[in-house]
């Protein structure tokens, strides 16, 4: 029989062997992965993973669409404060108006009417004041001759006063008549362009009612809804790059001039029904460096770059 010391040899020697196999595979595994990750990190030309976006060209600028609009108060829609019939309209579509020009009058017939009696009462309550003053002088005399009584002066001062009420009165009614009358007369806030005529003479309109639009179309800038995740892309100043359908191969420059602190739901876009929470829009404002032919609420593209 084979002793028990030779049969352990026998027994540790393949195992001494299999673990120092183990050993060398795991080191060699171990160096490979270490030389990738250096080659890897330290190669200036490594290839980008499969499908990742190259930066475009002007990936710096941003486009949007927009309109030509007015600035704030260069356009005005005249409407009349006090019912009436229209009697007279002066202007028509297209027709440039001075500030202060007469554009229309409503008919006022009666008022002119109230404002002439008005002015009666207060001629009538000015001769009761002459006259009440001569009264109370004539008491007063009496009064100090002793022929006269205290009562009788007091109502002769009382007389007067009351026709002095009698004339504030009418003065009142006629500067509120004549402030009437004056409504009646629509003159332009602004000089500009008429823009849109609403209503025709003859016709009788209610307090309120809209007659012309008018705008100064020397004031015009652009109005451009800019993605809100572009917002941060987007500084005052910068330059501006502004293009229109039918002008071909025509561009005008412009710049940045305002940006506004909150953003709104979009306007030349409507909002898809089935997208609620749909990006919202930056109303950026632009100066135009130049002249141009566009018309007034016309729609452009505008490309805006770095300042």
């Amino acid at each position: 029989m084979e002793s028990a010391s030779g049969w352990i040899r026998k027994s540790i020697v393949p195992l001494l062997g299999l673990t120092l196999t183990v050993a060398l595979v795991g080191q060699v595994r171990s160096l490979k992965m270490r030389s990738t990750a250096t080659t890897g990190s330290a190669s200036p030309h490594a290839s980008a993973p499969m499908g990742a976006a190259m930066p475009a060209p002007g990936a710096g600028r941003v486009t949007a669409e927009g309109r030509l609009v007015t600035y704030p108060g260069a356009q005005v829609v005249v409407a009349t404060d006090v019912a009436g019939t229209l009697s007279r309209l002066l202007v028509k579509e297209r027709d440039h108006v001075r500030k202060g020009q007469l554009l229309a009058e409503l008919r006022a017939d009666d008022v002119r009417a109230e404002i002439a009696e008005q002015q009666a009462r207060v001629s009538e309550a000015e001769a009761d004041i002459r006259f009440a003053d001569s009264d109370v002088d004539r008491a007063d005399r009496l009064l100090a001759a002793k022929v006269g009584t205290q009562a009788t002066a007091d109502r002769s001062r009382s007389n007067r006063d009351a026709a002095h009420a009698r004339r504030e009165t009418a003065l009142a009614a006629v500067r509120r008549l004549q402030a009437v009358l004056a409504k009646s007369r629509l003159t332009a806030p602004i000089e500009g362009v008429v823009l849109e005529r609403n209503v025709h003479s003859g016709e009788h309109l209610e307090a309120g009612a809209q007659l012309v639009t008018l705008a100064d179309l020397r004031r015009t800038r652009i109005e451009a809804e800019v993605d809100e995740f572009d917002a941060g892309r987007v500084a005052l100043g910068a330059p501006v790059e502004v293009t229109a359908e039918g002008y071909d191969g025509r561009s005008w420059r412009g710049r940045v001039e305002e940006i506004p602190d909150a953003v709104v739901n979009r306007r030349l876009k409507p909002q898809d029904p089935g997208r609620p929470s749909d990006t919202r829009v930056l109303l950026v404002k632009i100066a135009l460096s130049e002249s141009s032919p566009l018309k007034l609420g016309q729609r452009v593209e505008v490309e805006i770059g770095r300042r």
